[in-house]
């Protein structure tokens, strides 16, 4: 049945990954049924519950690549953007397995799919910042990483009461120091970054999406993933199986570091 579903939605799937050599990568299309940016004569979504306010790891580094070593815990962090109907997969095949994860949204995706911050929330899952257009943020001048930042932060709190509980730089694995401290005056404790990759963006096939973490991740791991891509759809029970022979579990980030 994932099969299925993910290869119906393969074709109309937009590539989300954090693609150095593009601008904006943030799948925004408005799915046939889903309520596009505001605009006269539509009716706003429905409130969602709050989302967890920014999270304050004390002894851990501004700059957080991962958790404790000595734990039994992992955490899947996906970039939020592209098709809603993968990222909606994708998160039931995370809760049909009792795992949580943490997506890092895209401004611009949540202008598009305001519905989908909901989703999120009500499968008890964490929502964080990934920038408002995912944009190179460690190239831009101060004042338009800021922007970058704080408009996808207002973004987060008008939908959920809150900026969210981490902040991912877009387009680059750890921020620069100017970006950290933007970060931390926009209200973010900490920079969220990780230490595996499972180079999913580049839509190697669902077998690759597998080996790729299963071969890197150990306790404590951040991995980073992205809606959007039906390989990684399919690619997440077996992730989520090895993970559970390996005795490790799969939680938000939050939950992995305090």
């Amino acid at each position: 049945m994932l099969r299925a579903a993910a290869s119906a939605a393969a074709a109309g799937a937009l590539a989300t990954g954090c693609d150095p050599h593009r601008d904006e990568d943030t799948g925004t299309a408005p799915s046939a049924g889903g309520p596009g940016p505001s605009g006269a004569g539509q009716v706003p979504p429905a409130p969602v519950r709050a989302a967890r306010p920014p999270t304050r790891a004390p002894g851990l580094p501004v700059q957080i690549e991962h958790g404790p070593r000595t734990g039994k815990a992992v955490a899947l962090t996906f970039h939020g953007a592209g098709d809603p109907k993968l990222a909606t997969a994708l998160l039931a095949e995370a809760e049909r397995a009792g795992a949580r994860v943490t997506v890092l949204a895209v401004g611009s995706w949540l202008d598009a799919q305001p519905r989908m911050a909901r989703r999120i929330l009500d499968g008890g899952h964490e929502l964080g910042n990934h920038t408002l257009h995912h944009r190179n943020i460690d190239a831009l001048p101060a004042a338009e990483a800021y922007a970058e930042i704080t408009g996808c932060a207002d973004r987060l709190r008008k939908l959920t009461g809150t900026i969210g509980s981490w902040f991912r730089p877009s387009q680059t694995r750890r921020a620069t120091d100017l970006v950290v401290g933007l970060a931390r005056k926009a209200g973010y404790p900490h920079v969220l970054s990780y230490d595996v990759d499972s180079l999913d963006a580049n839509d190697p096939g669902a077998p690759a999406v597998q080996r790729t973490v299963l071969d890197s991740v150990g306790p404590g791991s951040v991995v980073s993933l992205h809606l959007g891509h039906a390989g990684t759809v399919a690619a997440l029970p077996p992730i989520l199986d090895g993970l559970r022979r390996r005795g490790l579990r799969a939680v938000t980030t939050t939950e992995l570091v305090t």
